[in-house]
């Protein structure tokens, strides 16, 4: 872990001219796998074992179960009937022969893409809990693995992506939302992957500016070279497309990760020597990321409305055809735009009472999780009073040594100019900032699982410094790792002693009572 460390970094102890442009990996082949992928599997381990339970429709499950049948079924979404909840647990029916809809379309105001990834575990093994869980922990399992592997890359260090990836597969919040049929698990999943494709970007970038700095030599340099295609950046708008296509919350992920690619071109530029970086900036990598993010990403969000606009059942599918418009607008988009317009009014206006609704300046210390499910079954665990529920909570440990991360980060950042916790902080802050704007309108704790993977590369990195750098003494670097190792052990140990509140376990009610640490938890 010591990796990180070093300070100054060594690149900054030689002029600009000659500093190398890009670090290389740690390793190469199966080694910078191994961990990873062991980390995954006990990720993996804890989110299909038992994914079945409860056996009941739990929390929002009760409007994203349904619509995914509906997307199966007719491509859009339709009103379920009454008591449709009840007869999906009672019925044993293949996906296409369960019979809950209304003819009407249902207004929905989220897109589709992640009532989708539901509906292919209900393709897959029917519209039975385990069903509509599969594909949800299935992207939650490898987020796990891309955690691992994005934090490796930022760090280069194997250690650290690791201890990364095994803090995402050991939080309670994270568990919870990769077992749950909700759609913010798919949301992660794609910003996620769009952070890791904009770190492939840069790399692949820096390697071509080394190639042209070495033909190009001691001539001055003013504006800085085209990078020429960038496939991994394109790839990148992809992601935050889909991740629009999930909830539009994606939306702050376009605005700030645009900014962060063309902030990382500038400080090329510098590196390169450019002595008008800001307007090589301007006039070479502006508008290629505009279109690489931003144009790529809205074909991308139109593209996960496809049954909507192939078919002609959808809610206000056809309100273009009695509202004219411009000629030149196909009536499914002027439709779909409607429809956009109709689902911003409900969104700016939520504000509904609920018992588990959370200010956002609560999420860092998990004051206030949100209890998915709870029941009272009797004789179901050998005590008088039996206690399962499936509680939103953050694992402790990690939140609240995160409020120190986040700290140390914020001042390897600003003071130390490190521009790996500055990206995490970015991706960090583009998941919560935003919420803290929304005083009046119903938000949950566990809209926080976005922050999960970047607070967990935080924690990481701080935890390195904890161990100690190369230069360090040797009972120095002792202290450190067994510090640091004796938290790793606090967060196991946390784990397994909430894991029964994370899964639906049914327990006495003394051990359930046990586990509510604070009022606010209940």
């Amino acid at each position: 872990m010591s990796v990180l460390l070093e300070s100054p970094a060594p690149e900054a102890r030689v002029p600009a001219a000659r500093a190398p442009l890009n670090r290389a990996m740690p390793s190469h082949g199966l080694r910078g796998w191994i961990g990873p992928i062991l980390v995954t599997a006990l990720a993996g381990v804890l989110r299909f074992v038992n994914l079945g339970r409860p056996d009941a429709i739990i929390f929002d499950e009760t409007y994203y179960v349904k619509d995914a049948l509906a997307l199966l079924r007719f491509g859009y979404e339709r009103k379920a009937v009454e008591g449709a909840d009840d007869m999906i647990l009672a019925q044993d029916a293949p996906w296409d022969q369960l019979d809950i809809f209304d003819p009407d379309p249902s207004f929905v105001v989220h897109p589709p893409l992640g009532k989708w990834v539901i509906a292919v575990g209900e393709w897959g093994f029917g519209v039975v809990p385990f069903g509509w869980r599969f594909g949800v922990a299935v992207l939650g399992t490898l987020s796990v693995l891309m955690t691992a592997r994005i934090i490796r890359r930022l760090t280069r260090s194997d250690v650290v992506g690791t201890v990364a990836g095994l803090l995402v597969a050991l939080d309670g919040l994270h568990i919870v939302m990769s077992r749950s049929g909700l759609l913010d698990m798919s949301l992660l999943f794609f910003v996620l992957a769009a952070f890791g494709l904009l770190l492939l970007d840069r790399d692949a970038a820096r390697r071509r500016a080394e190639g042209w700095r070495n033909l190009w030599g001691d001539n001055p340099i003013v504006l800085g070279p085209g990078l020429g295609a960038r496939p991994w950046r394109i790839a990148a708008g992809v992601a935050l497309g889909l991740a629009c296509g999930v909830k539009w919350s994606g939306l702050w992920y376009v605005a700030l990760f645009g900014l962060l690619t063309v902030y990382w071109d500038l400080q090329l530029r510098r590196e390169l020597g450019a002595t008008r970086p800001v307007a090589g900036v301007l006039t070479r990598d502006a508008l290629p990321a505009f279109l690489s993010i931003v144009g790529v990403g809205l074909l991308a969000y139109v593209a996960t409305w496809t049954g909507w606009l192939i078919t002609d059942g959808g809610y206000d599918r056809d309100w273009a055809a009695s509202n004219p418009g411009l000629p030149f607008i196909p009536d499914a988009l002027r439709s779909l735009a409607e429809y956009h317009r109709a689902a911003w009014v409900f969104h700016v206006g939520l504000d509904s009472p609920h018992a588990y609704k959370s200010s956002a300046w609560s999420w860092p210390v998990m004051s206030r999780p949100t209890s998915f499910h709870y029941e009272s079954p009797q004789g179901a665990c050998g005590a008088d009073r039996c206690s399962e529920e499936v509680l939103a909570l953050g694992n402790p440990i990690i939140w609240w040594a995160g409020l120190l991360a986040l700290a140390h980060n914020v001042w390897r950042a600003v003071a130390g100019r490190d521009w790996r916790s500055g990206a995490l902080l970015v991706a960090y802050l583009a998941g919560w900032v935003p919420w803290l704007v929304f005083h009046g309108r119903t938000i949950f704790t566990f809209y926080a699982i976005l922050l999960v993977p970047f607070l967990a590369g935080m924690l990481a990195i701080s935890l390195a410094s904890l161990a100690g750098g190369p230069d360090a003494s040797a009972p120095r670097r002792q202290w450190g790792i067994a510090a640091a190792g004796a938290f790793l052990l606090l967060v196991v140990v946390a784990t397994w002693f909430f894991l029964p509140i994370w899964t639906g376990e049914v327990i006495p009610f003394s051990q359930w009572d046990l586990r509510m640490w604070m009022p606010t938890w209940v």
